[in-house]
């Protein structure tokens, strides 16, 4: 059996804390729908182990670890961070982390009410999480630059959902994006993957951010795009008035790189409604609230 054909099971992660971590072995421990390169499993009420699964190196993990202790404290929102190191073993050739669990429902499962407080939460997480990045920081080789470099993932993208009579409409806010100047200040950190999948909803509005595999240093309108991708109709107005901090070259790379997202969360949608490995099928319909708010700006 290969790593990748591993079976993560409950009984697997209390064997895994009994070798490594004994004193948290006794919590119960339940799955987590969702993950993708991860598998999160529930460790009591406060804690989530989080199992390396089809991610094919450790590096995401590996990032996490060093950066999100550096980045969590300055930051308003809950986001995981990491409590307890879980090496690779004869049991699980692979790395795993014990990290702390946030409260909330996904959005990809639930929906925000409350738009301009959730619009006023991300622009405060967005403005503390966006200063310059040390030169050490992570990067990103498919991400972080400018829109134009990404036109083949669009259009390969596009091509997948066919939009049918809005595709000229969604290439013309790509192609905006395109000609929008390039960032002229220096990388900024940015959680690099933020979807409905990778927030947490409680009480109508934003209650925490999780997932920051993917985080990188670069251009911020990758995470300003989800002004559209993550809010409600209506609600970019006012994130970018709160965020305060985007130029109108910055908004206009922000809109089409939301427009990209949306394609993605569309087919990954798709995939999942056929039942294909990876598939996600609450991501179709968040994908395509997304593309139509992108369009309605």
């Amino acid at each position: 059996m290969t790593d990748s054909e591993i079976e993560i099971t409950a009984d697997l992660v209390r064997e895994l804390l009994q070798e490594q971590h004994p004193d948290l072995a006794g919590l119960a421990i339940g799955e987590v729908a969702g993950g993708w390169g991860n598998q999160m499993w529930r460790l009591g009420d406060e804690l989530a182990v989080r199992m390396q699964r089809m991610a094919p190196t450790p590096e995401l993990q590996l990032k996490e670890r060093r950066w999100l202790p550096v980045l969590a404290p300055r930051l308003p929102l809950p986001v995981p961070t990491p409590v307890r190191i879980g090496e690779p073993s004869a049991r699980f050739p692979k790395h795993w982390t014990v990290m702390t669990w946030v409260q909330g429902e996904p959005l990809d499962y639930s929906s925000i009410t409350r738009g301009d407080h959730a619009a006023d939460t991300l622009a405060g997480f967005l403005r503390a999480l966006h200063v310059e990045a040390p030169a050490e920081a992570p990067t990103m080789s498919d991400r972080g630059a400018h829109p134009r470099k990404c036109t083949d993932g669009f259009e390969k993208f596009l091509q997948g959902v066919a939009p049918g009579g809005i595709a000229a409409d969604v290439r013309a806010v790509w192609d905006d994006a395109v000609a929008a100047p390039e960032w002229e200040g220096p990388p900024v950190w940015l959680h690099g993957d933020l979807h409905p999948a990778n927030v947490v909803v409680s009480d109508g509005t934003l209650s925490g951010v999780i997932d920051f595999d993917a985080m990188f240093a670069g251009d911020p309108a990758w995470d300003l795009a989800a002004a559209w991708v993550l809010l409600p109709a209506g609600a970019a107005s006012r994130f970018f008035d709160v965020y305060a901090h985007a130029d109108e070259a910055t908004i206009r790379r922000a809109r089409g790189l939301a427009a990209m997202k949306s394609l993605f969360l569309i087919l990954m949608g798709q995939a999942g409604d056929r039942g294909l490995p990876g598939g996600k099928p609450t991501w179709g319909p968040a994908g395509r609230a997304a593309l139509d708010r992108v369009l309605a700006a």
